[in-house]
């Protein structure tokens, strides 16, 4: 992805200011270990990537509010989101350590944490944990509509976390189906869910717009790396105007009721938008 990069944590706080003098008020971690096993260790190790990327960044740019997404597939050999028994995904265990990563970041200062597995009841399992641990104020934003999309491509290619072997389907949702996502945003709500989110957020406008009539609460929508992608490929091939396009992407996202909206385009808009401003 042209202008999209990766950052060790001694590097991250240089970025993290630029970003926040441009306006944009948070970032969203994920974490790209040294070590891959089943179990996805590092992404619950205390001084992981993350972890460590959180101190870093409280302490270079404590203003900036911090997201952490919590998953295991950037940290397990295999690619899945959670441990994989006998060619299938173990939902108990996979909450388990769902519930020990959250924590791990909210111990680390992280201000919001953002499960992204799409396992059953991963919600109420973080919020237990982070509740009984102490951390009752940290709230959860939760991938609660999460498409099993084409459009996740780029990214999965940047933090090598493509599955080696099936794919998610049996546990991200069907593109055809708006009827999953309204019960899936619920029952996340149900168990405690502070704000929730539509992944992705292009090809899914309808699926915004219905979560924003029915559902009262924070509603953030995850512009993804195939559409940043597609947008950059276009620009470059002198097919379209890239400023005019990102915006009007991003209005279309926000008309359709998103209050957030997670883009990789950020910066670039926010420092565009302050210049005018200026």
């Amino acid at each position: 992805m042209p202008g999209q990069y990766r950052f060790s944590p001694d590097a991250l706080p240089g970025e993290a200011e630029e970003i926040s003098k441009s306006g944009v008020p948070a970032i969203l971690l994920f974490g790209l270990p040294d070590h891959k096993d089943e179990a996805g260790s590092g992404s619950y190790d205390e001084h992981g990537i993350v972890q460590e990327s959180v101190r870093e960044l409280k302490r270079a740019v404590p203003k900036l509010t911090i997201i952490t997404d919590v998953c295991l597939c950037a940290y397990t050999n295999h690619g899945h989101c959670g441990i994989v028994r006998d060619g299938y995904v173990a939902t108990d265990e996979t909450l388990e350590l769902l519930a020990r990563i959250a924590l791990s970041h909210a111990a680390a200062g992280a201000d919001i944490v953002a499960p992204s597995a799409m396992m059953d009841h991963q919600v109420r399992a973080i919020r237990g944990a982070l509740d009984a641990a102490g951390f009752a104020g940290t709230p959860i934003m939760s991938y609660a509509a999460k498409y099993a999309s084409a459009f996740y491509g780029p990214f999965r290619e940047a933090a090598d976390s493509t599955p080696q072997f099936g794919d998610r389907k049996s546990y991200q949702m069907d593109p055809s189906n708006i009827r999953e996502a309204l019960r899936e945003i619920a029952l996340d709500i149900g168990e405690g869910a502070d704000i929730v989110m539509v992944k992705p957020a292009l090809a899914y406008l309808d699926v915004i717009a219905q979560a924003r009539r029915r559902f009262d609460l924070p509603l953030a929508a995850y512009s993804v790396s195939g559409e940043y992608a597609m947008v950059k490929a276009a620009a470059e091939r002198g097919w379209l105007d890239e400023r005019r396009a990102v915006l009007e992407m991003l209005t279309a996202i926000a008309r359709a009721g998103a209050d957030l909206i997670i883009t990789y385009f950020a910066k670039e808009i926010a420092s565009s938008l302050k210049e005018e401003e200026e």
